[in-house]
């Protein structure tokens, strides 16, 4: 596995609420520890092993002292933040615990932890944090309704099924943009056209392995790495798969593409960022690997 950088404590990342300062310093040591411990393969499953019941274990009592803190200055975005805290509490990290145990540690399982984590940890603290004492604004503002949530969910995790002929499990709910993997993720931004003569943004981001092993499973082939070819299927499944997720939702809903477009992962984040999505998902394909779905609030043609 590649050497994964220290990642830094910086006075940017200060809310000047000293209690919560101290949390996030030490929720930076804590995965700068994991980061030392991985470098080490004899150590790696062990530490791993305590390094996310301590991470997580640190992070609910963080939380749930943060929360106090929100409540107790009247923040208006509470319930939205505690939903963002619950997400990483009793799914992503869950989640992703369960995918070390059943792979055995693997590097690249470590890899989806630590990449996780460290994108969670950085993207939440400079702006869902930083929110709370009106530095910044959140990202969420267009979220979609619990309901439709509930229905997108289970729309693309049937449409993954059937894509990917594997099961699939949802890893987050508030997927933040993190990368999921140490390789370069194929990302697709997908533009309809609405009948209220709206448009509308999807993003599908593929790990390479994900891309690699749905390609090889559906054509029986033994691609090896992402070309052209590969690019180009994928493009094609990705329309395909927004088709499938589609027909869950009413006739006046339904999609026209205009476009799909290939992006570098730092187009996408940077897109991510200034978009505020209505629904972010983070899927792991049993087997083959993560698959990230965002969709953007409606824009006026």
């Amino acid at each position: 596995m590649e050497t994964m950088a220290e990642i830094k404590w910086n006075d940017r990342f200060n809310l000047d609420v000293e209690e919560i300062d101290k949390a996030h310093q030490k929720l930076f040591t804590i995965v700068n520890k994991l980061i030392a411990f991985t470098e080490n393969p004899e150590k790696q499953q062990h530490a791993c092993k305590e390094g996310i019941k301590y991470f997580k274990n640190y992070a609910v009592k963080h939380f749930a002292e943060e929360e106090a803190y929100m409540q107790e200055i009247a923040y208006a975005g509470l319930p939205m933040h505690k939903s963002l805290h619950d997400n990483l509490r009793d799914k992503t990290l869950p989640a992703l615990e369960e995918e070390l145990e059943a792979e055995n540690y693997s590097v690249e399982v470590v890899q989806h932890f630590i990449g996780i984590c460290v994108g969670w940890l950085t993207g939440h603290i400079m702006v869902e944090d930083r929110a709370i004492i009106g530095k910044n604004t959140n990202k969420w503002v267009h979220k979609f309704s619990d309901d439709k949530m509930d229905s997108v969910v289970k729309a693309a995790t049937q449409g993954l099924k059937s894509l990917c002929r594997s099961q699939v499990q949802v890893v987050s709910q508030h997927y933040g943009g993190e990368k999921i993997s140490s390789g370069n993720p194929l990302c697709y931004r997908l533009t309809y056209s609405l009948k209220s003569q709206q448009k509308q943004q999807v993003f599908l981001v593929f790990e390479e392995s994900a891309a690699i092993r749905t390609l090889n499973d559906i054509l029986e082939m033994d691609i090896k790495r992402v070309d052209k070819t590969v690019i180009d299927a994928m493009r094609m499944l990705s329309a395909q798969f927004i088709d499938y997720v589609n027909k869950y939702f009413p006739a006046d809903e339904k999609y026209t593409l205009d476009k799909t477009d290939l992006l570098t992962f730092d187009q996408f984040g940077k897109i991510f960022y200034k978009q505020c999505p209505s629904c972010s998902l983070l899927f792991n394909v049993d087997g083959k690997g993560y698959i990230a779905m965002c969709v953007d609030h409606l824009q006026n043609a």
